[in-house]
């Protein structure tokens, strides 16, 4: 077996994929109480007689292979499952009977997966926190369908990924149902439970803003424009890669947002009419493009996530320059490149080394390195660039050798000049001159 993910060592299996996850939750607020049935459609990708399935903090209860009670052990954060002696290609489906009170998973980057709130639990699991709440194979590489399904108290506003299916009250409990048709990584997978509303706003596809019932999340706040930020990266990026965005608020002060296939968590203390805020708003969106439909096959391409929604913010920005808003895109870049020193420690954007893997130059790097391609490019190559990307590589994964590829495709009889480009920004540690860029009309 290989190491799904070198900065993740200790989960993945790369021995089988999961196809499709049917997950049913029955979650009690109060006591923060777990009780679920986990059905993981699996295909064998290697020879073997077992694999490792990433649980944390759970209990199992019972394991069945095929419907047939299947040998296990739990160990730590793995639970090794006997499959018989398997080849490539074989399939079965495996269901789990797991409950307890989930708790985050730990790391080098603080915790992830699955968070109490004041009132309800919200799941938040970049880069680890899966297996906090659901038996899975925990490889950003293997992405499956899900359809999550959540019973709970009746007051509580249950989100998912996906589209909502079904929302049926029995008794003193109702019972929520989301499907998510579209490959998704375990780390995107997330659950929202709070006394929530909604608040629709206009945009190509249907966009939701959920939030504590009270709160104002319209005119005047850093979600006004959520639905006009959807159609404007939609014409830069390409459409919008799901069948619905949502983003939700809790009602607590969170430290930082955080994405999820089809919708972003926020906290209170992000609903100010605020630029800082506005650009969380847009980063986080442009995730559902640069990070979700295309997912970075390790956590050492992290900046094919963070760098492309950094330039997001800075594209959204410019948008709101030339309607008398915010700073021109040209602005932000010199802004951020003065500030930019030397990698650290001798690592290059494209392997920052997991401990700083999420600082901020790491972001802004990024961000600067598509500015310089637009820069070598032009406008009109660049976003057609950027949309055969997305297009291309929709509900898959890729690395920084795929993204050098395909620049240099683009970059026509300009080849060695975008190969050198993308070698000093990509892989060296001094930062290259300010690319220059004019606005955007």
């Amino acid at each position: 077996m290989t190491i799904p993910d070198p900065y993740l060592r200790g989960h993945g299996d790369t021995r089988y994929r999961v196809t499709h996850y049917d997950l049913k939750l029955t979650y009690k607020v109060a006591g923060n109480r777990l009780e679920e049935k986990a059905q993981l459609y699996v295909e064998i990708a290697e020879p073997t007689n077992r694999i490792d399935v990433d649980l944390h903090g759970l209990r199992v209860h019972k394991v069945f292979l095929d419907g047939r009670p299947a040998k296990y052990r739990h160990r730590g954060q793995r639970v090794v499952v006997e499959v018989g002696d398997r080849v490539p290609g074989n399939r079965f489906l495996l269901e789990f009977r797991v409950s307890g009170k989930p708790r985050p998973v730990p790391g080098v980057h603080g915790t992830s997966g699955w968070e109490e709130l004041t009132d309800g639990s919200m799941v938040g699991s970049q880069p680890h926190g899966a297996p906090s709440w659901f038996p899975c194979n925990d490889d950003a590489a293997d992405k499956a369908t899900y359809r999550i399904e959540v019973t709970t108290e009746p007051e509580y506003h249950v989100v998912a990924n996906g589209t909502l299916t079904d929302s049926t009250r029995s008794g003193a409990t109702t019972t929520w149902t989301y499907v998510m048709d579209r490959p998704m990584a375990p780390y995107l997978a997330t659950v929202q439970i709070g006394p929530y509303t909604v608040h629709e706003r206009k945009a190509s596809v249907p966009v939701e803003v959920v939030h504590p019932k009270g709160l104002d999340v319209g005119d005047g706040t850093a979600f006004e424009d959520q639905g006009k930020m959807v159609d404007f990266f939609a014409d830069l990026f390409g459409p919008y890669p799901f069948a619905e965005y949502r983003a939700v608020i809790v009602d607590d002060d969170l430290e930082i947002p955080l994405e999820a296939q089809g919708l972003s968590s926020f906290g209170r203390n992000h609903v100010a009419p605020e630029w800082d805020n506005e650009r969380l708003v847009a980063h986080e969106l442009a995730h559902q493009w640069f990070g979700n439909s295309v997912t970075a096959q390790r956590l050492s391409d992290i900046w094919l996530h963070e760098g492309f929604a950094c330039y997001a913010e800075w594209l959204w920005s410019d948008h709101r320059h030339a309607s008398g808003g915010g700073a021109g895109v040209q602005v932000r870049a010199a802004e951020h490149h003065a500030a930019l020193g030397p990698t650290p420690d001798g690592c290059t954007l494209a392997d920052p080394g997991m401990e700083a893997m999420f600082d901020d130059w790491v972001y802004k790097r990024g961000a600067l390195t598509l500015h310089a391609v637009r820069a070598l490019l032009g406008d009109t190559a660049f976003f057609d660039l950027l949309r055969s990307w997305t297009r291309e590589h929709a509900g898959g994964t890729v690395t920084t050798d795929d993204f050098e590829a395909h620049c240099l495709r683009w970059a026509g009889n300009r080849d060695a000049e975008m190969d050198a480009l993308l070698n000093a920004w990509l892989h060296r540690t001094q930062v290259p001159a300010l690319p220059e860029v004019p606005a955007r009309g």
